[in-house]
């Protein structure tokens, strides 16, 4: 840890601007506008400004950057300026805080953040909404992430200015603080004196301007706290709000009668588990046979040439070309043998031939091999074991022919494989690599799949005996660990919770230690023991990101992350699918919801399944009230793929997946899709 003595001097404001030291910033903008073009940003040098007029020159603004809407680019740059051996004390973001599809910057920030600080979020809202309503149009997100200070703002240069002078004077205080300095020498002498240290006074928090201009929030770059628009799907909990699950200690008679949980479209949980599946780890392997199903983290280049020496293409005879360039055909006597082996040669003269196999180095000398069958043996040793002379039938013979020059296949230096791609088992890459002697390259780790069932009534499938009444025996957990392996991922099994709210969250927290993505099944409808929504949320802090779904089946799929520690000490999140206890529907969803994040942070692109279009060979009926997934076999037949249903759909029913390769995308509506109409179909496996 740094000395805090050298850096901030934790007696009092006042002191600091009398040292050199001063409070260190990073000023963060999210815009894809600025971040093509720097010069129309207008938030930095406003945000500069402030820290200058009303910072009391405790502020050194150390750091700036541009970024995209990424969430993966806002949570590099908020890690680059906190985690490192020198961390900044404040980071200042503007922009992405709106309700358009493209604001993603608190969900960027807000798994990164150890501890909220909602006060200095009211203290900015209650500013900003005393100049207009709109302010309320802000997702404001505040905290700390380890030794710094984290606070979001408006993207608007103006909205951003007034968020910034709300809180500006009492942010020295909780930088100090956040550094680890002791709070009870700060606040000797009582509020009255933090205050005139500070520069504020309990009538208001700033003195600068809180009103005589209105704004409406607008991005510096055009458009509302980024993006423009109010359709962004929010995260619907969080860790610091009330929660939506229900309180398992409340009672059955107190329960939600209906999901507080709003019904997403398929296609925006898709999104939602995108923005918030955690970025994949880097690691370094060796080039082994476990490599296959990587994928390349950076690019790999060769560390030596292929071939390393000039190599003979076909069985035949080395010749050395006259300094003419014009060989003649005649008896030559044999004097060297060169086979494909490690080994020293001599070197060959003019008007000698050295017998040569494929692949084998051409001697010192040598500059074409001419094939053996356009020769002819004249004589051999007295022994018969060797070639004495042979005659060369041709005169037809080119400097370079038949010869495989030294980084003909592949030069020293070359970039052989890119970054994101994959190590196949066809077997391609690996060789590669191995032709030039790579031996370690840098991988996306592939995450581990922790898989969970829940529930009193669940056995394990193997039991001996007869069920009793109300068992049922494990399907879907056996079912998920197969599908995971199946893709190559490594599966812990973390067998069966019952329903109870702390047996349940022991469970959890100690997958949680060796699993970076966890799958359960059961538990996430409206029963008075469906604990697991209220586990994520309540015991763990955890964030649900959807609790229903608009499809058939798999409407109750949760996705949620849930903030947890790294080996390293630093604060992450992981990702949990809670399925249906349904066993059609669960492996409806690991396909359709899963499969993706596990691509995802495997590295692996595109992610999920192929989606192609099919041809019905029979009708298939539609749901009127949902889009189903319906469960097919597809074939090839005459340049076309026809898909046939696999009998019940029932969400009970694990048997529809005998025999299934693809899920048919079904549309809502009355009625059925007749035989000879085409629908897209998602392929899980082979064609049949």
């Amino acid at each position: 840890m740094r000395d805090k003595s050298s850096t901030i001097n934790v007696t009092c404001f006042a002191n600091m601007s009398t040292t050199n030291s001063k409070l260190k910033v990073a000023i963060l903008v999210v815009s894809e506008t600025a971040y093509q073009d720097p010069s129309t940003d207008k938030c930095i040098p406003v945000l500069k400004e402030v820290f200058g007029n009303l910072g009391n020159e405790q502020w050194d603004v150390a750091e700036t950057k541009i970024v995209p809407d990424s969430v993966l680019a806002i949570q590099k740059a908020i890690r680059t300026w906190t985690d490192g051996a020198d961390p900044v004390n404040l980071i200042i973001s503007s922009g992405g805080t709106g309700f358009a599809t493209k604001d993603v910057t608190p969900e960027a920030i807000t798994p990164l953040i150890d501890r909220h600080a909602p006060g200095l979020v009211h203290g900015m809202l209650t500013t900003s909404y005393a100049v207009t309503p709109f302010a309320l149009m802000a997702r404001p997100v505040a905290g700390t992430r380890k030794q710094s200070i984290v606070i979001t703002l408006p993207g608007s240069p103006k909205g951003a200015k007034e968020n910034l002078e709300a809180i500006v004077k009492l942010l020295p205080h909780a930088c100090i603080q956040a550094a680890g300095a002791e709070s009870r020498p700060l606040h000797e002498g009582g509020v009255n004196k933090l205050e005139q240290e500070a520069g504020i006074s309990s009538a208001g928090t700033s003195s600068g301007p809180t009103s005589g201009h209105h704004h409406h929030h607008h991005h510096g770059h055009g458009h509302s706290h980024g993006h423009g628009g109010h359709a962004a799907v929010q995260p619907h909990t969080k860790p610091e709000d009330r929660p939506q699950s229900n309180d398992p200690s409340a009672g059955p008679t107190r329960r939600y009668r209906s999901s507080p949980y709003p019904m997403l479209a398929v296609d925006a949980a898709l999104k939602l588990i995108a923005e918030h599946t955690p970025a994949p780890i880097v690691e370094k392997v060796p080039v082994n046979m476990k490599l296959g199903g990587s994928v390349l983290a950076e690019d790999v280049k060769a560390t030596e040439s292929v071939p390393a020496f000039r190599a003979s293409i076909v069985d035949g005879y080395a010749v050395k070309i006259p300094s003419s360039g014009k060989f003649e055909k005649g008896v030559y006597p044999v004097a060297i043998v060169s086979h494909a082996q490690a080994g020293d040669v001599k070197e060959l003269k003019e008007g000698e031939l050295a017998r040569i196999t494929t692949g084998a180095p051409l001697p010192p000398g040598a500059d074409a091999v001419v094939m053996v069958e356009d020769t002819v043996l004249k004589s051999q040793t007295d022994d018969g074991n060797e070639e004495k002379e042979v005659e060369i039938l041709t005169n037809e013979i080119k400097v370079g022919e038949n010869v495989r020059e030294v980084g003909s296949d592949v030069k020293e230096g070359e970039i052989i494989l890119k970054k994101g791609e994959g190590v196949t088992v066809v077997g391609g890459e690996f060789g590669l690599l191995a032709s030039v002697g790579t031996r370690e390259v840098s991988v996306y780790r592939r995450p581990v799949v922790g898989v969970l069932s829940t529930g009193d009534e669940i056995i394990p499938h193997d039991r001996e005996g007869p069920l009793r009444l109300g068992e049922v025996r494990d399907t879907n957990r056996p079912t998920l660990i197969t599908a995971a392996r199946s893709h190559r991922f490594e599966v812990v099994d973390l067998g069966i919770a019952s329903d109870k709210p702390g047996t349940l969250e022991e469970t959890l927290r100690t997958a949680l230690l060796k699993c970076d993505i966890i799958i359960t099944s059961g538990g996430v409808s409206m029963g008075e023991l469906d604990l697991l929504k209220p586990t994520i949320e309540r015991s763990l802090g955890g964030t649900i990101h959807f609790g229903r779904v608009n499809m058939k089946p798999g409407k109750p799929t949760t996705f949620a992350t849930v903030p947890t520690k790294a080996p390293d000490g630093s604060r992450i999140s992981k990702a949990i699918f809670s399925l249906p206890g349904n066993p059609a529907s669960a492996v409806v969803c690991f396909h359709l919801f899963v499969l993706p994040a596990l691509h995802q942070q495997a590295g692996i692109t595109p992610v999920g399944l192929p989606k192609v279009s099919v041809v019905l060979d029979e009708d298939v009926r539609m749901d009127k009230g949902r889009p189903e997934y319906h469960r097919a076999l597809i074939v090839a037949r005459d340049g076309a793929m026809y898909a046939s249903s696999t009998g019940g759909q029932r969400s009970s029913r694990i048997g529809s997946f005998r025999g299934a390769n693809a899920l048919l995308a079904m549309p809502m509506g009355e009625g059925s899709m007749k035989k000879g109409e085409r629908v897209d179909a998602l392929l899980m496996g082979k064609l049949g």
